[in-house]
């Protein structure tokens, strides 16, 4: 199997066994590839603050399933080591925040990914940096 197929098998897997990202939060997985991921989530009246905007842990989520997605996309299981966010613009009811997830550096068993959050306008809504570490295991069996 090539790589991208690969990728794109660990991240239907995971998606389909994420009851957290699918239901909770409400968050779809468009794209899964070789060190890089891809979601999208719209604002809901169920992820407003007490400001009346997008609360931050759901931002923060959201980026941080992307990175999960793309730390696990070669199929070795991982998991977050470390990670921070920088929240620059407040999301709104309605807006549809869309995130992409790239390995910046995978060396033995870590990994760096940066993940973008963007609204439907291309206004950067916060960057987010993981550090992943491998574990034992795949996510599939290939």
């Amino acid at each position: 199997m090539d790589k991208m197929a690969l990728a794109q098998q660990v991240g239907e897997t995971m998606y389909a066994n994420d009851r957290a990202t699918r239901e909770t939060v409400g968050m779809d997985l468009v794209s899964c590839e070789p060190g890089r991921a891809r979601m999208r989530m719209v604002v809901q009246d169920k992820h407003l603050n007490g400001h009346q905007t997008c609360h931050g842990g759901f931002i923060f989520t959201l980026a941080d399933s992307t990175f999960a997605f793309a730390c696990n996309s070669h199929n070795h299981n991982a998991v977050a080591a470390a990670c921070s966010i920088e929240f620059l613009k407040p999301a709104q009811l309605g807006d549809v925040l869309s995130t992409e997830g790239v390995e910046q550096v995978l060396s033995g068993r870590h990994g760096i990914y940066d993940v973008k959050v963007s609204n439907q306008r291309g206004e950067t809504v916060a960057l987010f940096r993981g550090k992943s570490a491998q574990i034992p295991g795949t996510v599939v069996n290939p």
